[in-house]
């Protein structure tokens, strides 16, 4: 089973704190994809069990980014329609555009769930 959650914050600029994330990705055995590089900064993780989910999130608290919104808790991840199950390859990408982003979304049968998370829907 998958869990997932969606964190929101003001921007992701800082390559230091990206590279951060990386190592919690590696380190958690998360996928991580970020919407870096302007406004609004997005972050959705994905992993095999609730409590690696709930650390990395732990870890993108303590970095302490301006307007951090965890909009989704940690929870089991219910995919959309048929979108096939994905297995997890732990890591992080970077998409620049929110338009991006959406695609990718879409791509892991969860666009409908990232729309209502973010206030789209």
């Amino acid at each position: 089973m998958l869990y997932n959650a969606l964190i929101r914050t003001h921007h992701i600029t800082s390559r230091k704190k990206v590279a951060a994330l990386k190592r919690a990705a590696d380190t958690h055995q998360c996928f991580v994809l970020l919407r870096s590089g302007g406004c609004p900064g997005i972050m959705y993780v994905e992993g095999q069990d609730q409590a690696r989910v709930e650390s990395w999130v732990g870890e993108v608290r303590k970095l302490r980014y301006k307007d951090f919104q965890l909009v989704t808790r940690p929870a089991l991840l219910a995919h959309e329609g048929t979108a096939p199950s994905m297995e997890i390859d732990a890591g992080l990408s970077e998409v620049a555009s929110v338009k991006e982003f959406g695609s990718c979304m879409e791509r892991r049968g969860v666009w409908m769930w990232w729309r209502k998370g973010m206030g789209y829907a």
